[in-house]
């Protein structure tokens, strides 16, 4: 347990710590040795209430138009939070989303959203899929109607927002966003492995595809997050049938054609399928992807343009370190599953501990 202990740290928007029996603060813990969260939990301070409000509106198909989509429909928890039964996201009536479900987790360090980066406030990307014709296909102002009619909520309201009943569009996005924040995952056997803890050991095949995935991979997938943030053209041929400009449809740039968002590797083992539009379905197809399958185009990353070269072992040995990113405990939680799987903050206070006051 010392050892556990040392590795967390008291913050401001990171994962759930023990939440007040009243539904007050929440304290929330950022693993050892990552950078500081990129989201400013001092403009949507977290509570219990307001945890659990988000957490109960995340799993609400009434979100939707039709009340037959909630987020949880394409952000499945055993699944790293996103879907694995097919390539782009549905909504409602069997509509097919342009691209593949983003996992949700560590979104306290996203600086943007989506695989675009066409929002960069967590406040409101929730706004995207409730209103987007493809996914919910909602207005804000229907939500709110919605919400406000029951009694329950009205309740929830009240006990996240001071005492205040009154549903509101920026508060039903403010408490989506405090369940989101803590969605954090640091305790795979990669980050045993690291802190040095119990769990932790890695085969020589593991530590040999860890050394591979530093030499040949960490450049954009950086660790300890697993990305760097940033927007790649990373090789894939453009789908005539679902043409796909990527960030250069929100920049207008055309240097950006073809670029999306590098995303995190972690859980990668839960999370097929793979790329932007969902094409691959294996490890082995993104490895041979990258191994002999590169489309080469003017925006195509730097770091790509030299062919990566990896026998059929090694590509084993690297998938065999990808497995480890897998967190167990994060897939399971009950402070993150459906509102009726468990109590809403579960957590052990001796796994804690507090910044030091300067």
């Amino acid at each position: 347990m010392a050892l556990a202990a040392a590795s967390l740290t008291l913050l401001g928007a990171v994962a759930f710590g023990p939440a007040p029996a009243d539904g007050g603060p929440v304290p929330l813990v950022q693993p050892a040795g990552w950078p500081r969260p990129t989201y400013d939990a001092t403009r949507n301070p977290l509570t219990g209430a307001g945890v659990a409000l988000g957490r109960a509106l995340f799993y609400d198909p009434g979100l939707s138009r039709d009340g037959t989509i909630s987020c949880a429909s394409c952000h499945l928890q055993a699944t790293g939070f996103t879907h694995v039964d097919h390539a782009v996201s549905h909504g409602i009536e069997g509509r097919l989303g342009r691209r593949n479900s983003l996992a949700l987790v560590n979104l306290a360090w996203n600086p943007t959203f989506h695989w675009d980066g066409g929002v960069n406030q967590l406040d409101v990307q929730a706004l995207n899929p409730i209103t987007n014709a493809a996914e919910m296909d909602n207005t804000l102002a229907a939500v709110v109607g919605t919400l406000t009619r029951s009694r329950a909520y009205r309740g929830q309201f009240a006990r996240a927002f001071r005492g205040d009943s009154v549903v509101t569009g920026q508060r039903v996005l403010l408490a989506l966003a405090q369940f989101t924040s803590g969605l954090v995952s640091y305790r795979s056997r990669y980050d045993k492995y690291v802190r040095h803890e119990a769990g932790g050991e890695f085969s020589a095949q593991e530590l040999n595809g860890l050394a591979l995935f530093r030499a040949n991979c960490a450049s954009c997938h950086r660790e300890p997050l697993f990305t760097d943030y940033s927007f790649q053209n990373n090789g894939l041929a453009l789908d005539s049938q679902a043409p796909d400009a990527g960030r250069a449809a929100i920049t207008g740039r055309a240097a950006d054609s073809l670029r999306f968002r590098v995303p995190s590797l972690r859980n990668i083992e839960r999370t097929a399928p793979y790329m932007h539009d969902g094409r691959f379905r294996r490890l082995r197809d993104v490895l041979h992807h990258y191994t002999a399958g590169l489309h080469q185009s003017a925006t195509l990353a730097p770091q790509l343009r030299a062919p990566l070269r990896l026998s059929p072992d090694e590509q084993k040995d690297l998938t065999a370190f990808l497995l480890t990113l897998t967190d167990h405990d994060f897939l399971t939680d009950s402070r993150f599953a459906y509102p009726g799987a468990g109590p809403a903050f579960p957590t052990d206070p001796a796994a804690i501990q507090p910044i030091p006051t300067p």
